[in-house]
């Protein structure tokens, strides 16, 4: 196979790569210090919020923002491992042997992580509408929010769980034709 180390495309994907389990890291640091300091600090929140809305009867939902930055930790962590996987698989290509079955349970591995993200997005989406009509009746605020499926990120999964058996079959293929060799 041929061994391409220093291919643009290979280094420039291993770098987006990095970056973005580097944004993972950041965020993840951010919603892990936000989640205690809001459990910390829920009665100052509260307070400050009425006092902001002066006298409407309405509580803050600390609940439902404590589930929102969950949901959004868990996202941060599955895309965290799902660009690692993807960085690892990059490797190989430049090492010039991407068809092997580590790939393919790197590709399976990133197709669950996908679904995963998909299936978190629902009822993330469903607090973001739910904070949106909480603050249009607070506040009178214009606040938009787009709760719609994104069918790209089915797809995605799809593609991924597809290409995971086309890497295990092409190493199947590769370790038969070694073994007549």
């Amino acid at each position: 196979m041929t061994h391409h180390p220093n291919d643009p495309l290979l280094l420039a994907g291993k770098f987006i790569c990095l970056f973005m389990q580097g944004l993972m890291i950041f965020g993840g640091i951010i919603l892990a210090l936000l989640i205690p300091a809001l459990l910390l600090f829920q009665d100052e929140v509260s307070a400050e919020f009425a006092a902001e809305v002066q006298g409407a009867i309405v509580d803050f939902p600390l609940a439902a923002l404590m589930g929102l930055f969950l949901i959004g930790l868990a996202i941060v962590a599955a895309l965290f491992f799902f660009f690692g996987k993807l960085r690892r698989i990059i490797s190989t290509v430049g090492e010039g042997d991407p068809f092997q079955p580590a790939n393919a349970e790197r590709l399976q591995h990133m197709g669950w992580l996908m679904l995963a993200t998909q299936l978190l997005v629902i009822p993330a989406a469903a607090l973001g509408i739910y904070f949106a009509r909480f603050a249009d009746e607070v506040e009178d605020a214009n606040v938009e929010f787009n709760g719609d499926i994104d069918f790209t990120g089915i797809l995605l999964v799809i593609i991924l769980f597809i290409l995971a058996r086309v890497f295990r079959h092409g190493a199947a293929m590769r370790d038969d034709l070694e073994g007549t060799v």
